[in-house]
């Protein structure tokens, strides 16, 4: 193999680096701008944030800190986070494409008809190019007035990112109506029940769990509860023989002590600390992603998380496809079986391979791993082919996870230096 010149390796080096940045931080850019401060702030609290910013392809519509306070002063967080996620649109407009629009009119959809509180297309958008060059916007209920419109374009970055500001906030109907939930208002398990996680339910409660979940819900809380197909799959333990402190530690360790919308955790590189963390053990989760699929893993085993049945901050409630087995409980067989004597083998000068050595069955085998999901075809979020490598700013959006780029460039970094020592 000819060798590489050292600069053409800093070269590529740089070159790989500059492909692991290509994402878009949407308050990083908001940060100048101080005339949406407001905004920024709330898409903070809310966790939005994190969700625009593990999409490839999104449109922001920001109001200024004038309208964000006569929003703000009359409404609480949940109902503002709704209210936010319908100025979020997947797909990508820019000032062009706005006056482009087919028939003068278009409906599209937006983050607030994913969270499944939006009947019918109270989640969608009315976009409508006027005479004259105005664009309007308003909710996509029939009937619905078209009372905000376009004042211009704060940043675009083709085709990952628009940011546009808008005249006046967009109100579906009901969205308003949305009453705050507080601790006492949750019923954590007629959530569960209604669900399909019944026997999740019923551990909480009969285990005294429940009562740490509920304790928790004012300062954050999410969980994460098996579905009851979940705790029949085969490989589950019987979680009859498990002490109740045991017991106590695995249902704990379906929540982490912290509001973790599926944004969040798409955008989680730190392990995901939970009820059960303590000196003990780490009884913690580390996520991965693919497209739109999130899956959690044990040490043990995996699951996919689904959508969420209930986000309303503070609290945010997913069903899993897997009972989540902590390594700490079930990383190791309680009483394996002696491994056999390795076979002894002749010592030529090089050095054999070392014969196998079986390993006896863990009785604690872990549930299967959830099967990978794709992300549809032709989903608004889809960026046309090409996109990112038309992006004309270093905030372009990238699609793929950071930690598997900084893998593939420490690993490339690595053959190449190689290459030039044995050069």
């Amino acid at each position: 193999m000819e060798a590489l010149h050292p600069l053409n390796i800093c070269l590529l080096t740089l070159s790989l680096v500059a492909i692991s940045a290509n994402a878009h931080n949407i308050t990083a850019i908001l940060e100048g701008f101080p005339e949406y401060s407001s905004y920024n702030s709330f898409l903070s609290q809310t966790k939005l944030a994190d969700e625009i910013n593990s999409r490839q392809t999104i449109t922001c519509l920001v109001l200024d800190n004038g309208a964000m306070s006569a929003l703000t002063a009359k409404h609480p967080l949940s109902v503002i986070k709704n209210i936010l996620s319908l100025h979020v649109l997947l797909d990508y407009y820019d000032p062009q494409k706005l006056h482009q629009i087919s028939k003068g009119t278009t409906l599209t959809t937006t983050l607030y008809q994913t969270t499944g509180n939006a009947p019918g297309n109270l989640g969608f958008v009315n976009i409508t190019d006027l005479q004259g060059g105005k664009v309007a916007f308003g909710p996509a209920a029939p009937g619905s007035k078209l009372d905000s419109s376009y004042t211009k374009s704060v940043k675009h970055i083709p085709y990952n990112i628009s940011i546009i500001a808008i005249s006046a906030p967009i109100i579906a109907p009901g969205i308003l109506a949305a009453p705050a939930p507080s601790a006492s208002d949750v019923n954590i398990t007629g959530l569960l029940e209604k669900a399909g996680c019944k026997t999740f339910a019923s551990l909480l409660i009969s285990s005294g769990v429940l009562k740490t979940y509920e304790s928790a819900l004012d300062k954050g809380l999410t969980i994460f509860a098996p579905s009851d197909e979940a705790f029949k799959a085969e490989g589950v333990p019987d979680l009859s023989k498990l002490t109740n402190a045991e017991q106590v530690s695995l249902l704990e360790y379906h929540a982490s002590p912290e509001y973790k919308p599926k944004g969040t955790l798409k955008q989680t590189t730190d392990p995901v600390t939970t009820l059960a963390t303590s000196g003990a053990g780490k009884f913690d989760l580390t996520v991965t992603t693919a497209g739109d699929s999130v899956t959690l893993h044990t040490g043990v085993g995996s699951s996919r998380v689904a959508e969420a049945v209930f986000d309303s901050p503070p609290f945010v409630l997913f069903t899993v496809d897997n009972v989540l087995l902590p390594s700490e409980l079930f990383g190791k067989s309680p009483s394996p079986a002696p491994a056999p004597e390795p076979v002894s083998a002749p010592t030529p000068s090089v050095s054999p391979s070392p014969a196998p050595v079986s390993e006896a069955p863990s009785p604690l085998a872990a549930s299967p791993p959830a099967p990978p999901t794709d992300t549809p075809a032709g989903s608004p979020a889809d960026a046309p082919a090409g996109s990112s490598e038309n992006s004309t700013s270093g905030n372009g959006a990238g699609h793929v996870s950071v930690p598997l780029l900084r893998s593939v460039i420490i690993t490339v970094f690595a053959t190449v230096v190689s290459s030039v020592l044995l050069s």
